[in-house]
């Protein structure tokens, strides 16, 4: 029987059998949130991976605020407004050369929907039979129907697999076996003629913040491009500097096909998301037979305070001292984390750009590892937000992190895997 709790809210990614205490935040002031009781917490993994500059940074609050007071929702079917058109522009600007055309949701994982979507609409109007998806072993694409099915199949999703639809998995490019990867994506290309190919570009997120080579990225990129296979790039958390470039596919010298960001594109402020494409996507669905539409929508599409929220933290973006932080938080972190690279109950201890992530050496492994909840509770006790990936320990921190948050972090993730 579940026993009667304080508050009605069923909690996300939570077992409230075994947590029924939530805690309450006041508020946010940068890279720090404070608790009902006073308590200030560092926030190392950035709220979800969403929030960049900081907490409550101010340039966004007052676009936000001198929004709400102008304009705070508008159907976008037929209608559009200014700070959507400006973050469509300012989009099309920052992002790798060759996407054209910019379509609005409200999450990651809608964004995902959103390019398959495109994906299998583009062969369908064109009158090419292709619908099969390709994925990468280990990876994670969000919670809805599309982007689960997307995901590796697992703890995630195993109590609706009814409701998935079957894709063609290549195996994680894993340290000196990339090549197998490239040659079964290869192969699945060449005999499945498949629709697209889907990847999270350097980082596999959820999936064990899993890392691979940039040059990886750029061959499977060429493969598909060679075999007709579109290439959508999931950059919903490895977008917005977190990798040590603007976009992850920067590194690669790379254009994706269809593209997917979130998170920090309002600075973790409101949730949005964007999904770009090329322009024949677009054109396949442009027609006056308007079977050809492109059928997707929510209710808050392109919100206008989310777009001024989205517009205000473009702007932190093309400032290039944004930039220079980003490298400064990187350069910090691979500091912070050099002693762990010869500390013997760390194992596969790894970075990407301002990502950091580490295996405690424990008997059991993966997401639903027995230490996984201890070592939470530890990193709580110390006022740290840190939420492990069962015996992977990531840190992934605003920009507006010190150095010293940073040792504070990385002693705390010392003393606990002494708990291991």
């Amino acid at each position: 029987m579940t026993p009667k709790t304080k508050s009605p809210i069923w909690h996300p990614f939570t077992q409230h059998a075994l947590q029924d205490k939530m805690t309450k935040i006041l508020r946010g002031d940068g890279a720090y949130l404070y608790t009902a009781d006073g308590v200030r917490i560092i926030d190392a993994i950035s709220s979800w991976w969403v929030v960049t500059h900081g907490h409550c940074h101010p340039r966004i609050v007052s676009a936000i605020q001198d929004q709400a007071a102008r304009l705070n929702q508008i159907i976008f079917a037929g209608y559009t407004h200014d700070p959507a058109e400006e973050v469509a522009t300012q989009l099309l600007q920052l992002t790798p050369a060759g996407l054209d055309h910019v379509f609005f949701s409200d999450s990651g994982s809608t964004s995902v929907e959103v390019a398959l979507k495109m994906a299998l609409g583009y062969w369908h109007n064109i009158g090419k039979h292709r619908t099969r998806i390709v994925v990468m072993q280990h990876s994670y694409h969000g919670d809805t129907i599309g982007a689960m099915s997307v995901g590796a199949r697992g703890v995630f999703n195993a109590a609706y697999g009814p409701l998935l639809f079957n894709v063609s998995t290549i195996p994680f490019p894993a340290t000196g076996h990339e090549q197998v990867t490239l040659d079964a994506l290869e192969s699945t290309c060449r005999n499945e003629r498949p629709a697209a190919f889907i990847v999270e570009p350097l980082i596999l997120g959820a999936g064990g913040m899993l890392m691979y080579p940039a040059w990886v990225l750029r061959e499977m990129k060429r493969i598909c491009e060679t075999s007709g296979v579109l290439f959508i790039a999931d950059e919903v958390m490895t977008g917005w500097g977190r990798t040590g470039t603007l976009f992850a596919c920067e590194q690669a010298n790379v254009t994706p096909d269809i593209a997917c960001y979130s998170k920090g594109l309002t600075g973790g402020a409101l949730p949005l998301a964007v999904t770009l494409c090329r322009a024949d996507i677009f054109d396949a669905h442009y027609s006056k037979d308007r079977t050809r539409t492109f059928f997707h929508s929510s209710s808050y599409t392109a919100n206008p305070i989310a777009c001024a929220a989205a517009k205000a933290n473009l702007d932190l973006w093309r400032d290039q001292s944004t930039l220079r932080r980003v490298g400064l938080i990187a350069t910090l972190q691979e500091q912070a984390l050099e002693p762990f690279r010869t500390d013997a109950r760390f194992a596969n201890v790894r970075r990407t750009g301002t990502i950091t992530a580490l295996d405690l050496k424990t008997t059991d492994s993966g997401y639903l590892a027995s230490i996984g909840p201890k070592l939470g509770a530890i990193f709580k006790d110390r006022s740290l937000l840190l939420r492990p990936l069962g015996n992977t320990i990531y840190v992934m921190p605003p920009y507006c992190v010190t150095a010293a948050d940073l040792a504070e972090i990385y002693g705390a993730i010392s003393d606990a895997a002494d708990v291991g």
